[in-house]
């Protein structure tokens, strides 16, 4: 019964650590790159849309 308990606790641990490292290696990343790329874009299109290039 011990074995069935630990085996499961080790397992869960082993979840939450791959859990922890695909959030930190790849989730973190990805979503920052994304939201500084967004920002660019937004920034970008503003300037051809509504306010020209900067110091014009």
């Amino acid at each position: 019964m011990n074995n069935g308990i630990s085996t499961t606790s080790q397992d869960k641990r082993k979840l939450e650590w791959r859990t922890f490292f695909l959030i930190t290696v790849v989730l973190f990343p990805v979503l920052s790159v994304m939201f500084v790329g967004g920002y660019g874009f937004i920034v970008w299109m503003m300037q051809v849309l509504f306010f020209g290039p900067p110091g014009h």
